[in-house]
């Protein structure tokens, strides 16, 4: 690690050391780091576009919009491979916010993002990427092949 000196206003010091209380840093340095990663866009994103990775996407639509949530329910059953989960949320008599978490390729669960989002009704739409193991897309349930892995699932009706 390389060691930088950083002249900053005591507004912002202050900013910072009520984030890092806030969100739990040990040190500036900690928080800062993190700060810079967001910012650079290096916290959400794995690097090639074939790197595996989980991930959510959150969207709010219009569910009084025409077609739409047909649309979106075609979207991801055309995508059943890469979704994992999904939570809808009914916010008002109108808006609806869907939660899904996706595993794959981040290619690929790029792509589906940009599907969601891009239907006409959907509002807002944002993907938070995390990079996976080398075989997290690969992961089969059903093969125990003599390793007892512990995951834990959770089915909801």
């Amino acid at each position: 690690m390389q060691r930088v000196t950083l002249t900053i206003d005591d507004a912002l010091l202050a900013a910072l050391d009520a984030h890092a209380a806030r969100r739990g840093y040990d040190n500036r340095s900690e928080a800062i780091r993190d700060a810079l990663r967001t910012a650079l866009g290096m916290a959400e994103a794995p690097t090639a576009d074939d790197a595996p990775c989980i991930a959510t996407l959150s969207y709010v639509y219009d569910h009084e919009k025409r077609e739409l949530a047909r649309r979106l329910t075609q979207v991801q059953h055309g995508h059943h491979d890469l979704t994992v989960a999904s939570l809808h949320v009914h916010l008002d008599h109108g808006t609806c916010l869907e939660v899904t978490v996706l595993r794959g390729a981040t290619d690929e669960v790029k792509h589906l993002a940009d599907t969601v989002v891009t239907q006409r009704g959907v509002r807002y739409g944002h993907l938070h990427l995390v990079p996976a193991g080398e075989d997290a897309s690969a992961h089969e349930h059903g093969h125990n092949h003599g390793q007892d892995h512990g995951d834990e699932h959770v089915h909801s009706r």
